[in-house]
């Protein structure tokens, strides 16, 4: 039922997150910023550092591995599991399963050989240890308390001491590693309380912040909503400026062919004034030179017409002057050149219709080609504006009829009980600890026993040993010693065998434990056996699906599940409740851009009023074209001569230099540096270039104009449609950024399952495997190794024991032969008693001295 519950409360994550969500960044139609989905953070910490302690477990973990070098089992444990063992009575004698028992022991054969030289230990040692209390009771196997002398007696004393030392020692590790074991399991248990409040804390975070997640998600729908509006708000400057930019790329040559028109239209008038103003200037001044020229060629005339002339010494002066009078004339006649006053007549009619002002209307008409689309899509703007409106009101209706928040209080309580459950039992679960450190205390306590009695006897025996001292006179503190090591002889035997029995039955379960669950559970094989089809269930070929969904057919894997969660995925991915409610099908844009979109495509604007040149502006053109500056003789003007004023007037007459001076001289720099030079000539050249092809240039712009007005009159409409298509593509786009954006939330951020992936590894990977498994084996690791130490310290205990404790018989020897003698009195072989007779000296006399 739990489990019901969270995927539904995660069906409702997806559709409470995919009604109000945020777009996720895409480049396109503009980037919508939404923000980071609020999460907060989880206190728990799935990891678990041991400490100091952690070398012994790797030491136990390397032992393990030579004990059980084998891989995880699968394809056994998968084949064990599907079989059905006791049904029928025969059922253990099929082949099959025969073959599976055979796997299965040698899997375990590392624990079974193991379990059975520990079960041997058990039954052998107390068995060993009653036939050697009988045996001793009849005074054999070192019970007789005589000891005979050997030469090596020093050397074996301390070699049983130092190999008893050595024993105690390694027991004594032992013991401590059972203890160190035993304290650290405690202290993880009475710590657990902490972690498990903390993943309790998380889960109720993970519930607790999921209706913010989904309010948050929700609310984003408001920045898809405002970017749309405000892009419907400036229809002109979108909309309307791209289908201005397209149209502008025909209209605007046309209007600047026009407007560059009008502008030589103007250079033209200002040309024919100069021409006509430089050719006045020149005609007056050369017919007042040539007046006065006349003037002074008649004096010369009549001069040289004197007597004065005819004389020998002057005639030929005269005859030379009389024949140069002929070179006072000008060459240049600027009255021959054709005037362009009708020309520049039918411009300026032409300039009484101002034609830069026709073309900046229509420029101006064309610049409001925004103003148009936003008066003329007012109302099917307002009804997309309702659209939009309805759109985020259908969202936050659909996430009202779906149960979140009762799912989650449904939740909420389910996990409250829990909590209330665990921590009404956890008082418990340490009693039981509790007892059960007692027990592990006092079975150190045991082994501590027989080291604190092996190391007694080592102390008092080595302290209180006098090599002096015959074995019938040894001391106090020497006899005290071997007591103390026969003591711990027996203490050995008595708790030996309970030991190991302790010792086995946590080596197979904790052995077991970390080769079939925690090593598994860490490399995921363990989930990958989980994960086989018809394990679990014979029926459902997936577990966790038919259990979740109650369909066995989707792929739905425990491995996949704790993956995604261990990587703090969304709940909604993990589980793959698309099967149950299917965020695409509510995520699918054009349930929501249907609408828009069939608004926008039936926008209509239309551009017809849009005038880009009338046909004043046109004619005006044309008479232009006809006002005949292409038929002025503008070889008439470039080819006049400059004239050769300065040939005529080499006279030396005052009157000639005077001329000279007064008129040709100023006519001359008029002529070459301002109005012939730079005037008449540029202007003559500036009509030229103008009048080239003048009808033809017209025309074009003429044909220019009409075509840019027919693409507006009637072409327009499809670059409307074009540009609608691209308007309407990015306000749907903002609608596919919020798609998207709600997905990948959905998917990796919303009721992100991070809490349920560390609640597995607290209780496994933490409690049961590093708490619980680590420590137990840890335990039988330093507490068996200590039990089996027992049996050489027993060996050494009883030879070393020998040598502290006061024997009452000693061997005699004689002073001479040093030969053992026969004491017939005394009837012991030749032994001699030391009660009976008081000899405290070690070397005694012969039998015969004593008779």
């Amino acid at each position: 039922m739990a489990v019901e519950l969270c995927l539904l409360l995660l069906l409702l994550f997806c559709g409470s997150t995919v009604s109000e969500v945020q777009p996720i960044y895409k480049p396109p139609p503009g980037t919508l910023d939404f923000g980071f989905v609020p999460a907060k953070t989880y206190d728990t910490g799935a990891y678990h550092e041991p400490g100091p302690i952690g070398i012994l477990f790797k030491i136990v973990h390397a032992f393990l591995y030579l004990v059980q070098p084998n891989p995880f089992p699968q394809d056994l444990i998968r084949k064990v599991a599907q079989q059905k063992f006791g049904n029928t009575q025969g059922d253990y004698q099929k082949p099959e399963n025969v073959v599976l028992t055979l796997q299965a022991i040698y899997y375990e054969i590392g624990f079974i050989v193991s379990a059975a030289l520990g079960l041997l230990f058990i039954l052998l040692l107390p068995l060993v240890g009653l036939c050697f209390c009988m045996c001793r009771c009849c005074d054999n196997c070192g019970g007789e308390m005589h000891q005979r002398q050997k030469k090596n007696a020093d050397c074996q004393r301390s070699c049983f001491a130092t190999f008893l030392f050595v024993a105690s020692l390694i027991i004594s590790v032992g013991v401590l590693c059972a203890y160190a074991a035993n304290q650290h399991l405690t202290s993880q248990v009475r710590g657990a309380k902490k972690l498990v409040n903390s993943n309790f804390k998380d889960l109720k975070v993970f519930l607790n912040d999921t209706p913010a997640q989904i309010d948050y998600l929700v609310s984003q729908y408001n920045t898809t909503k405002d970017k749309a509006l405000s892009d419907l708000n400036n229809v002109g400057p979108l909309l309307g400026s791209r289908v201005q930019e397209q149209l502008g790329k025909e209209v605007r040559p046309a209007l600047d062919a026009a407007l560059t028109m009008a502008g030589a239209i103007r250079e033209t008038k200002e040309a024919l004034e100069n021409v006509s103003v430089s050719v006045e200037v020149l005609q007056e001044g050369t017919e007042r030179l040539h007046a006065n020229l006349t003037d002074v060629k008649m004096h010369l005339s009549n001069t040289l017409n004197d007597s004065a002339c005819s004389a020998a010494q002057a005639a030929s002066t005269c005859n030379i002057i009389r024949n140069s009078l002929n070179q006072l004339n000008i060459n240049a006649n600027f009255s021959g050149l054709p005037g362009v006053s009708s020309q520049l007549a039918k411009v300026n009619d032409v300039l009484k219709i101002d034609l830069s002002s026709l073309v900046q209307k229509g420029y101006a008409a064309f610049n409001d080609t925004p103003d148009l689309v936003v008066n003329q899509t007012k109302n099917i703007l307002s009804d997309i504006k309702n659209v939009l409106e309805s759109i985020g009101s259908n969202i936050s209706s659909f996430t009202k009829t779906l149960p979140v928040q009762k799912i989650l209080a449904d939740l909420t309580i389910y996990l409250t009980q829990s909590e209330a459950y665990v921590q009404d039992y956890f008082p418990v679960v340490e009693q039981y600890d509790f007892y059960r450190w007692l027990g592990c205390l006092i079975l150190c306590c045991m082994v501590v026993l027989i080291v604190v009695f092996y190391y007694l006897g080592l102390l008092c025996g080595t302290c209180g040993y006098d090599k002096h001292a015959s074995p019938t006179t040894r001391g106090c503190i020497s006899n005290t010693g071997g007591n103390f090591l026969m003591a711990g002889v027996g203490f050995s035997f008595l708790f030996s065998w309970v030991l190991m029995i302790v010792v086995v039955l946590t080596f197979v379960t904790g052995g077991n434990v970390e080769k079939l669950v925690c090593e598994p559970f860490e490399d995921k094989t363990l989930f990958k056996v989980l994960d086989t089809p018809y394990l679990l269930n014979q029926h459902w070929k997936n577990y966790l699906s038919g259990m979740l969904f109650k369909n066995p057919n989707i792929n739905l894997t425990f491995e996949k599940v704790y993956s995604d969660c261990k990587e703090n995925k969304g709940i909604y991915t993990s589980l793959h409740l698309e099967h149950l409610f299917n965020i695409n099908e509510f995520l699918n844009v054009s349930m929501y851009t249907e609408d828009v979109a069939l608004r926008i495509e039936h926008i209509q604007i239309n551009l017809s009023k849009i005038i880009l040149l009338d046909e004043i502006g046109k004619e005006n053109l044309l008479n232009f074209s006809s006002s005949g500056i292409d038929g002025i003789n503008f070889g008439a003007y470039l080819t006049e001569p400059k004239g050769a004023l300065e040939n005529a007037l080499k006279g030396h007459a005052n009157n000639i230099r005077m001329i000279h001076n007064q008129q040709v001289v100023p006519l001359e720099q008029a002529m070459k540096y301002v109005k012939a030079r730079s005037t008449l000539n540029q202007s003559i050249r500036l009509l030229k270039r103008t009048s080239s092809e003048l009808m033809v240039k017209v025309k074009n712009v003429i044909s220019a104009v009409n075509a840019a007005q027919l693409l507006i009159n009637n072409n327009a409409s499809l670059v409307i449609v074009q540009e609608t298509k691209k308007y309407m593509d990015t306000i749907v786009g903002y609608f596919e950024q919020y798609i998207d954006w709600v997905k990948e939330s959905i998917a990796m951020e919303v009721a992100a399952c991070k809490p349920i992936a560390n609640v597995i590894d607290t209780a496994v990977d933490i409690f049961l495997c590093s708490y619980v498994t680590d420590s137990v084996n840890t335990f039988w690791f330093g507490l068996g190794g200590s039990s089996i130490f027992l049996i050489p310290a027993i060996i050494f205990a009883v030879k070393l024991s020998k040598y502290y404790r006061r024997m009452d018989t000693e061997d005699v020897y004689d002073d001479v032969e040093t030969i053992p003698m026969k004491n017939t009195e005394n009837g012991n072989n030749g032994y001699h008693k030391e009660h009976l007779y008081g000899i405290h000296n070690p070397v005694i006399t012969s039998s015969v001295e004593q008779w």
